[in-house]
């Protein structure tokens, strides 16, 4: 509770001035009549009323101090913003290939970072709808845009090699996440594309499938994710464990990303291509987009004030009329 005009809060000081004066007038109160012996007054009972004979004086001068708190206007209130956006809806198209178990990504391998840089990135976002597109042979979408957060990284959660056949067709990954977006009417529209292939099974190819998003005003980050020289595969075979996929030559095949393609992609759309070498470059490059695509939010500040003063001057009123009552009937002084 505040008050709103506080200076009236001042005259509060004169209480203690009524009392003082009061208390003083007692005093110095005479008799009317003189007599020349009171020894018989002395012995009489005094009156049990007499004790209650300052209640009118306390209920007067609470009533002044009630009355001087409701014209310093007491209220009460909350203030807050609203705050107004677009919010911009994002699709994450992850790579989910058998190449995405390569464990030149510590500790695990480079899909379990992935997941864990994402993870972050989510939870960084306030007002966008962020859904997720997953992508190996197949493309398929893992989550709709989405507001409800928990819901979409528990579904990151469960996002694992081997969802679907094997392969990485980027451009039904890039076409899937468009499709997603195709009939959004956020201001911005953005798709993050996350992959550490080449482009080699889809009916749809990558160039093809960023055309169509231009042409519908999204924007498409990529990133490539890998360390230089790529790394070895792994497979995991029921008999004999893990092994590395191999070459036709015998020789270790290796990941290798589709560079070229990732940069005329991101291009096209307006977007950016980013190289990811370790973890913390990729949580670098997550932080990069998280700060390029942030909507100007309109914030509205407002106040609500509940005025308290009546109840100061409905009690300030009921003492004045108990001070009025009881002055003229119980406690009732005579001349």
């Amino acid at each position: 509770m505040f008050f709103s005009t506080p200076i009236i809060l001042v005259f509060l000081a004169i209480l203690p001035v009524l009392l003082w004066t009061y208390r003083r007038r007692l005093k110095a109160r005479r008799g009317g009549l003189s007599f020349s012996d009171i020894s018989f007054v002395n012995r009489l009972k005094p009156a049990s009323v007499l004790k209650y004979r300052h209640v009118p004086a306390a209920l007067r001068t609470m009533a002044i101090g009630l009355a001087i708190l409701a014209l310093a206007r007491p209220q009460t209130g909350t203030e807050g913003a609203e705050v107004m956006t677009e919010g911009i809806d994002i699709v994450l198209a992850l790579d989910i290939s058998g190449s995405m178990g390569a464990e030149d990504y510590k500790p695990r391998n480079r899909l379990f970072v992935a997941k864990s840089v994402i993870s972050d990135f989510i939870r960084e976002r306030t007002n966008d709808r962020i859904g997720m597109v997953v992508f190996a042979g197949r493309s398929f979408t893992q989550c709709p845009l989405t507001l409800d957060y928990d819901v979409l990284l528990g579904l990151l959660d469960q996002v694992e090699i081997g969802l679907t056949e094997d392969g990485t067709a980027i451009g039904m990954g890039i076409a899937n996440s468009v499709n997603r977006l195709r009939q959004s009417t956020a201001e911005s529209k953005v798709v993050i594309l996350l992959t550490d292939g080449v482009n080699n099974t889809g009916a749809i190819d990558p160039i093809t499938a960023a055309k169509a998003a231009e042409a519908l005003g999204i924007k498409i980050y990529s990133i490539g994710i890998g360390k230089e020289g790529g790394a070895p595969i792994p497979v995991d075979d029921p008999v004999l464990g893990r092994t590395y996929a191999r070459n036709r030559d015998g020789s270790l095949a290796l990941t290798e990303i589709d560079e070229g393609t990732l940069r005329e992609v991101a291009s096209l759309t307006g977007g950016f291509y980013f190289k990811a070498t370790d973890a913390e470059m990729l949580s670098h490059i997550y932080q990069r987009i998280d700060a390029l695509e942030r909507t100007e939010m309109k914030v509205i500040a407002y106040s609500r004030y509940t005025e308290l003063f009546g109840y100061f001057l409905l009690p300030a009123l009921l003492l004045v009329l108990a001070d009025i009552v009881l002055s003229q009937t119980r406690l009732r002084r005579l001349p």
